[in-house]
């Protein structure tokens, strides 16, 4: 039960801010605060889930703030927040959240923690200057294993790049230097878990990672994304955030909890690769045992490392023809893929994964005795081998590891008996050409993630909230219960946005309007029709189901409607974005052409998106390997896949395309779904009632 002081917080905090903006009390976001401060003290703590989907224009990020923040500090619990991307924690941690406290009149303390992959290691800084004045190439080389030779230019960038951390004028903060940094420059100069020595390392002192870490403790509010929080629950919990008893976590953009949560429990091995890997470290054992001869023991550690490597090697060679065998029998093996019908790889490959995964459990054991021997040396001052060396060689034995660990968590999952009414995982095979090297990528993955996160997350968290303007499928928010394992018994509100939607907005779909399955006619008619779609000196967004159907719309057009295009593809997503600004800002028109990563996240209020145009209904393509798995399941059930799976996350995607339309209160415009299927089809009544109550211009 919410305790009468902090409700009187909250309630205060509310009008202050308010007050401040010169705002009067949205119905929408009372209802939202009311929701998640029931939820989060309630006295069931099987209850203290709260899922609300929030129309745009809510203020959901006020609505759980301003509930969660009073009741995480009465009852000494971390707020972590988490949202899709890396944009949006910056929004938070930079703007929302001290406008928020200043106006409220609180002085909660908040920080922003990202992944080891956005910071600089001091150490790998200096061993790439130094490798560099060596011309030694070889440090440069990744888990890719493609080598990197930096030229003059990379020279000057790392060492900007050390004085400014060396003066403090820079926090090794990936994100927070002035200048674009190349993916390749950046990589050699980061670290992982297993490659970092911790506060062994002379550089910990000034460690951006660390000091970003060290802020944390005293957080009571930490902003993350949904990948850093899934990759922590993944390790048990507690390894990078607090533990999840100690936390109320918050998910922006709650509707991709599963998609993230199936991404980081899933497990790849790219079969050739791993061979030359294992290959390449038997080299690097033999490299390493002249430099650590006077430690006998560590010493003989190497040659029993490079002896268990080369088992694996034999076993991941028996398994490749099993493998492209399955690949050949494949229904169409020019798609380069192949996958296990109910999960099951049959007893031959199943054996092998077995002694793969028992021969790389005993080898991974072995791995952590010498990282453990290094950790030791490197605290060490009397060791007999130069510390520079020793560092060098804790990174590559801790990568040895990290890759050991991939290998074993692959070939683990698929050595498993199939339980008799149990989901099965989605495994699959795919072949892989890229860069003139043939491999065959072995994947295995749950096809949803309710249990995992019923087990990780509901069941060990102190309390959560899920959020985001799209939750319900159809009008319900049974998918997503069934995608995440949210139970029934969470408290579940839905919000209308603060829009007046049958003024604002409408909705079109054209009497002439094609079947979208019906795809050379479809594509015909988009093209046809192609100038009805732009509004002159303002913004048009054209989102496609299909790549190949979107380049082809735009190789059809002539020379002068290509020219107020720009097409996901011929530049990255942002810098589409900003051209499209600028040409609206000119008082130009301008066409946005993209896929499904235009249909969310997207912002263009006003001018930059009067009309948005949905070329076909957005069904999962049929071919993807977790979607197959996941309906083949559900038939195997007794259920049907198409009304229980690909109808609703089509309904999802629909009302997230509509979405883009209505930013702002004072927004206007109109949604034109260019698929007859919404109306020739029973389930297009389904469809229509799911989406944002607009004015309707049907047939």
């Amino acid at each position: 039960m919410l305790d009468a002081e902090v409700r009187e917080t909250i309630q205060q905090g509310y009008r202050k801010f308010l007050k401040s903006r010169d705002l009067s009390p949205r119905l929408g976001q009372k209802q939202m605060i009311a929701t998640v401060a029931n939820a989060l003290s309630d006295d069931d703590p099987d209850k203290r889930l709260a899922v609300v989907e929030a129309g745009t224009g809510t203020g959901k990020t006020v609505g759980y703030l301003i509930a969660a923040l009073p009741i995480a500090r009465a009852l000494k619990k971390t707020v972590v927040v988490a949202t899709g991307t890396i944009a949006l924690q910056e929004q938070l941690i930079h703007k929302d959240l001290p406008e928020l406290l200043e106006a409220c009149g609180w002085d909660h303390s908040c920080a922003l923690v990202k992944g080891r992959g956005r910071y600089a290691c001091n150490l790998k800084m200096e061993q790439c200057l130094d490798a560099i004045k060596s011309k030694d190439a070889g440090l440069f080389l990744f888990e890719d294993e493609e080598a990197f030779n930096p030229n003059v230019q990379t020279e000057d960038l790392y060492r900007e790049m050390n004085e400014a951390l060396a003066d403090g004028s820079w926090d090794g903060d990936r994100d927070s230097w002035e200048s674009r940094i190349q993916d390749v420059e950046w990589r050699a100069l980061t670290i992982d878990r297993r490659q970092c020595s911790g506060r062994r390392c002379r550089f910990v002192n000034q460690c951006a990672f660390f000091n970003a870490r060290n802020e944390l403790e005293e957080s009571e509010c930490i902003v993350a994304n949904h990948d850093l929080v899934m990759a922590d629950l993944a390790l048990g919990g507690g390894a990078i955030l607090p533990p999840p008893e100690d936390c109320i976590y918050i998910f922006d953009e709650g509707h991709r909890i599963g998609d993230t949560a199936i991404r980081h429990f899933g497990a790849e091995c790219r079969v050739n690769n791993s061979i030359t890997w294992l290959e390449r470290l038997q080299k690097q054992c033999k490299g390493q045992a002249p430099v650590f001869e006077k430690d006998t023991a560590l010493a003989e550690q190497l040659p029993r490392i490079e002896r268990e490597a080369t088992k694996i090697i034999e076993l991941l060679n028996f398994a490749y023809p099993i493998l492209q065998q399955a690949l050949e029998s494949a229904e169409s093996p020019e798609d380069g893929r192949y996958r296990y019908a109910n999960g099951d790889i049959g007893e031959g490959l199943r054996d092998i994964a077995s002694q793969l995964a028992k021969t790389t459990s005993a080898w991974l054991g072995r791995l952590e005795v010498l990282v453990d021997t290094l950790s030791d040396a490197l605290g060490d001052k009397n060791y007999p081998i130069p510390a520079p060396d020793v560092e060098l060689f804790y990174q590559q034995a801790g990568s040895w590891q990290s890759r050991a660990e991939q290998l074993l968590a692959l070939w683990d999952r698929l050595q498993r008996e199939i339980k008799s009414g149990a989901m099965p995982l989605a495994c699959w095979l795919r072949l892989d050409d890229s860069g003139g090297n043939i491999d065959i990528s072995v994947n295995a993955s749950p096809i949803q993630a309710a249990e995992l996160l019923s087990d990780v997350l509901w069941g060990s968290c102190y309390a959560s909230v899920v959020t985001s303007a799209t939750l319900r499928a159809l009008g319900s928010f049974q998918t997503l219960q069934r995608e995440t394992g949210i139970p029934d018994f969470a408290h579940f509100m839905t919000v209308a946005g603060a829009f007046d939607y049958q003024q604002a907005a409408v909705i079109r779909v054209p009497a002439d309007a094609v079947e979208g399955n019906q795809a050379d006619a479809h594509t015909s008619y988009i093209t046809d029709h192609f100038d009805e779609y732009e509004v002159p000196k303002c913004g048009t967004l054209i989102l496609f189901s299909s790549r190949r159907q979107m380049e082809q719309v735009y190789d059809d057009l002539s020379k002068d409607q290509q020219k107020n295009i720009l097409i996901q593809g011929q530049l990255s997503n942002r810098e589409m974005v900003r051209l499209h600004k600028e040409r609206i800002d000119q008082g130009r028109t301008s066409v946005l052409m993209g896929l499904a990563s235009f249909a969310e996240g997207v912002d263009l209020p006003g001018d930059y998106c009067r009309h948005v145009v949905i070329a076909k209904l957005p069904f999962a393509v049929p071919d993807d390997p977790l979607h197959e798995a996941l309906s083949e399941w559900i038939e195997a059930r007794g259920g049907n896949s198409f009304f229980d799976i690909s109808l609703p996350i089509a309904s999802l995607r629909l009302v997230q395309a509509c979405g883009r339309l209505l930013r702002t209160e004072k927004d206007t415009g109109t949604v034109t779904i260019l698929d007859k299927r919404l109306i020739t089809k029973r389930y297009g009544t389904q469809l229509l009632n799911g989406l944002p109550p607009f004015r309707r211009e049907i047939g």
